[in-house]
């Protein structure tokens, strides 16, 4: 067996928990192969592969079934594998346990452009499944579909929008595009006029004798994309609680929601805006000083709603459903449709190995304007297929776990853990402390407020006025305005 397998650590996990687990099932097998095997089968190949021991009873608490002959099973498994299609050749042992024998197979994941794994009387819409808690659940058409799609590169993003026409589009961010893939490429696209390098780069396709949008110029450029495809949007939504379940004594089914319109360029700042207001911003002290630091850094926020947007599934069926963005009170998610797309794998994204979906769509990204959280002009996609890896820069930056990735046919999901309170948060800063603090940041400015000076430091405005008195007696620190005026202002006494 390529990896080892404990047997009596499964079986005894298998009688804790009292049933099946993700990765194994168990089937009498008394006689004959179950028919439900090639199902289970399916299952683990199109998910993470797994275990299935033949030979224990469940209902005797997985004691070895009586009547189980493992020689004959084992001959006849030896074709099962060809009942599959792609064809399976499952590793197969048989293994001694409590005075009996029992049959241990081992199913390996398929790849994914050769997925789905199906069971070949069934066909692919009825013959294919995946693994959900203890037992096989049939795949649906459309995941069936999702699956398919990746044996060949989908062309959604290029498809031209006939109801749309060119003033739909920014023609700023248009210009913008092409004067960028223009200083890229001087000598293959240096001459060319400008509709044709949009023709090129799959923003703009001719219908009939006239160019008009395509989906992925429309959500690259769009004025409102959202007039043709009312659904591929975000739906940004904060709850109460860590999950969606309302608590029964709380009437508030979610704190705040909306829905979020337009290209994706003004997506990406009118959600990074949304979770700004939604989310704690603490501190964190050097020295004397404070800075702000916030729930969730906004760098893996953009980065994990870059990558839904641009990787989402945009096939017909897929234009009906929205990228969700769910802020839970423990961490923030971020779920589109459509699962990782060709042979990519969760493990490869985190070492940047990935598939795009949407190629065009994410060309014009490249070269789409897109100005960040400090003000620096820089482009929407400016680490291709290095998303997750910067999602994860960011977050151990922060002091915070890694993202947890979770994907299936259907959808592809990052959760990002709420950042823990720092002791400094937890602590405010002694009184000593703070007065060095007002010192410093009144050397480095003409004059502060007591407001401004709270800001800056965390404490109470309270706090602050009673320590600027004691500075003032110490002749430090000077007032800007006779005593009660509501303008009132301090500095640096020289």
């Amino acid at each position: 067996m390529s990896q080892p397998f404990d047997l009596t650590a499964k079986i005894q996990e298998l009688r804790a928990v009292k049933t099946d687990t993700q990765d194994c099932e168990v089937k009498e097998s008394v006689g004959k192969i179950p028919n439900t095997l090639t199902d289970t089968l399916s299952a683990f190949a199109n998910g993470s592969g797994g275990w299935v021991i033949l030979g224990l009873s469940e209902k005797n608490g997985f004691r070895p079934a009586k009547g189980f002959d493992a020689e004959t099973i084992f001959k006849r498994l030896q074709t099962i594998g060809d009942l599959m299609t792609p064809v399976l050749r499952p590793e197969i042992f048989i293994f001694p346990f409590e005075d009996a024998q029992v049959i241990v197979m081992r199913i390996l994941p398929v790849a994914l452009n050769q997925r789905p794994c199906f069971v070949t009387a069934k066909g692919p819409y009825m013959g294919s499944f995946i693994r959900s808690g203890d037992g096989d659940r049939r795949l649906t058409a459309y995941e069936v579909d999702r699956l398919q799609e990746a044996r060949q590169q989908p062309r959604y993003d290029v498809e031209p929008i006939p109801e749309a026409t060119l003033a739909d589009l920014h023609t700023e961010t248009l210009d913008a595009i092409v004067a960028r893939v223009k200083e890229m490429n001087p000598r293959v696209l240096g001459k060319m006029q400008r509709d044709e390098i949009l023709q090129r780069l799959g923003a703009v396709a001719w219908v009939g004798n006239r160019l008009c949008p395509t989906l992925g110029g429309l959500l690259a450029a769009g004025i409102f994309p959202q007039q043709f495809f009312p659904r591929l949007n975000v739906t940004f939504t904060v709850y109460p609680g860590p999950t969606k379940a309302q608590d029964p004594n709380d009437p508030m089914r979610y704190l705040d929601t909306v829905q979020l319109d337009g290209s994706i360029p003004e997506i990406l700042l009118s959600a990074r805006d949304f979770l700004k207001k939604n989310m704690r911003t603490g501190a964190l002290i050097d020295g004397a000083l404070r800075k702000d630091v916030t729930d969730y850094p906004l760098v893996a926020f953009r980065e994990a709603l870059v990558n839904a947007l641009q990787h989402r599934d945009y096939s017909p069926e897929g234009r009906a459903s929205q990228v969700q963005i769910n802020l839970y009170s423990d961490s923030l998610e971020i779920l589109n449709p459509g699962g990782l797309y060709g042979a990519a794998s969760l493990d490869e994204t985190v070492t940047g190995i990935s598939a795009t979906r949407n190629t065009s769509l994410s060309r014009l990204l490249e070269h789409t304007p897109f100005t960040d959280d400090n003000g620096r002009q820089g482009f929407v996609i400016e680490n291709r297929g290095t998303g997750i890896i910067q999602i994860r820069r960011s977050l151990t930056q922060s002091l915070m776990p890694p993202p947890i990735l979770r994907n299936s046919p259907a959808a592809f999901s990052i959760t990002m853990l709420r950042r823990r309170m720092t002791n400094s948060e937890k602590h405010p800063l002694h009184r000593e402390q703070l007065a060095e603090g007002i010192l410093q940041m009144l050397r480095n400015c003409p004059s502060a407020s007591i407001t401004e000076l709270a800001q800056h430091s965390g404490a109470n405005r309270r706090t602050i006025a009673t320590i600027l008195n004691d500075l003032i007696a110490k002749d430090a620190v000077e007032r800007t305005e006779p005593l009660k005026s509501p303008k009132q202002r301090f500095r640096i006494k020289n």
